[in-house]
């Protein structure tokens, strides 16, 4: 695939990725014209998981008694999670991409999907490698 300004933007900030999250580990990625595929490890241990939520909700509303509020996260800490990777990396290609095109966005989304074994592993790895192979008849390809 032959990147554009942008597209090595993307590539660039993908590679980065580790430097920003230390417990994620690169596998394969693609920046396809368009989109980026990519497999992320997230290879978390007992230290990475000590930072705290931020509590966003008690910062906004008054407390009605002196106490302060005891709201948690019911999901746990939000800063070390795949939403948080990849909010992270479209906020890098997106102020560098601006730059040379001013009117840049994502999808507001992204997909992911659960590699729950060796199979899949290689399935989704051969898909990534392939892509570019299949550019041509892409649906997206405009």
């Amino acid at each position: 695939m032959n990147l554009s300004d942008i597209g090595e933007i993307a590539n660039t900030c993908w590679l980065a990725i580790p430097n920003h999250f230390p417990f994620v580990v690169l596998h394969n990625h693609m920046v396809m014209p368009n989109h980026v595929h990519g497999l992320i490890e997230i290879a978390k241990n007992d230290s990475h998981n000590t930072v705290e939520t931020q509590n966003f909700a008690s910062l906004l509303q008054k407390p009605k008694t002196s106490q302060p509020s005891s709201y948690k996260n019911k999901f746990g800490p939000q800063s070390r999670n795949l939403s948080s990777i990849i909010r992270g990396f479209k906020i890098g290609v997106t102020k560098n991409a601006r730059y040379i095109q001013p009117d840049f966005k994502w999808q507001s989304r992204f997909h992911d999907h659960i590699v729950r074994n060796e199979n899949s592993y290689y399935r989704i790895k051969n898909y990534i490698i392939n892509n570019p192979i299949n550019w041509d008849s892409d649906e997206f390809n405009r």
